[in-house]
């Protein structure tokens, strides 16, 4: 059996270029989150509602993923969402940054059981929708998110996928596999495992270890090796020739995207593909890294681009 494989959303690199493009090179992916959609100034952000538009994704799954910490926030939210005929929608209660964790968003709501009871209110009011949580095991102490599950199971959660570092920890220092293992055996929904996961064997490794998992959320290792899930799924290893082909494919496909969509000139292009070089090919020698970071016209970046 294989299990699900869904692709993480990271600000700044997933966004519909990027998702139509690893599509059409790799696939192997069962739904993608697009980054949460989040209200500035009292009005959601105009690239968020962008990028979840139809006729911009060419994906076979597409998740709208929502950052609110209000009754408020999440129904301003969701009527942009309807608007544009999702019917699955995924509340972010994992963001580990400062800028949100600071205003008890995103993964800092989640010492808070009774705000996250008044946000989830909402979801009864929305009986066409299903609605799944990515979430932390807590924001500073793992035991945060087994406090949270009757809130979840009471409000009609459908699933949750959880990054198993706390928000304290953003991306540094061990998953805690330990604290996932009780909350694993405590959890009656459906559940997807998410952290450090950069290999096929590391999906087999966390699938033979909780077996009743529903799937694996995948975020920093296929941006780093899109061929990821794709091998997984097919059970295909790809040659260092077959996997740098579409490595160049993948490359061309979202610097061709952004060319065309980015019309403020060789600023916003290259920076975009600094974003999309953040994570891809940690192999590439240091020498061509340090060249792309240095590049502040396309044409330098294309002068760069050798690998």
């Amino acid at each position: 059996m294989k299990y699900k494989i869904l692709f993480a959303p990271l600000q700044g690199c997933t966004d519909y270029c990027y998702r139509n493009a690893f599509e059409q090179v790799f696939g192997g992916v069962d739904s993608h989150y697009t980054p949460f959609l989040r209200i500035e100034r009292k009005e959601i952000r105009t690239r968020d509602i962008v990028g979840i538009k139809p006729e911009n994704n060419h994906v076979p799954s597409l998740i709208p993923q929502i950052l609110a910490d209000t009754k408020e926030d999440f129904e301003q939210l969701m009527s942009v969402v309807l608007e544009n005929g999702y019917k699955r929608v995924d509340i972010n209660l994992g963001c580990p940054f400062p800028l949100i964790t600071n205003k008890q968003k995103g993964s800092g709501m989640l010492p808070f059981p009774e705000k996250v009871e008044a946000m989830l209110s909402s979801v009864a009011d929305y009986s066409d929708v299903t609605f799944s949580v990515k979430m932390r095991l807590g924001m500073s102490s793992p035991d945060e998110c087994l406090a949270l599950l009757p809130l979840f199971e009471k409000a009609g959660i459908s699933q949750i996928s959880m990054h198993a570092r706390l928000g304290s920890q953003q991306y540094k220092g061990n998953v805690d596999m330990d604290a996932f293992a009780r909350f694993y055996d405590a959890c009656s929904l459906p559940l997807i495992y998410n952290g450090d996961i950069c290999t096929v064997e590391d999906i087999e490794r966390i699938t033979t270890r909780f077996p009743k998992l529903a799937g694996v959320m995948i975020g920093r290792g296929l941006l780093a090796h899109p061929e990821l899930a794709m091998e997984y799924k097919q059970d295909v290893h790809l040659s260092d020739d077959e996997r740098m082909e579409k490595y160049h494919q993948l490359h061309d496909l979202v610097f061709e995207a952004y060319r065309e969509r980015l019309k403020g000139g060789d600023a916003q292009v290259v920076s975009k593909m600094k974003d999309f070089w953040e994570y891809f090919y940690p192999e590439m020698d240091k020498k061509s890294r340090k060249a792309i970071k240095k590049a502040i016209t396309i044409a330098k970046y294309e002068n760069a681009v050798m690998f």
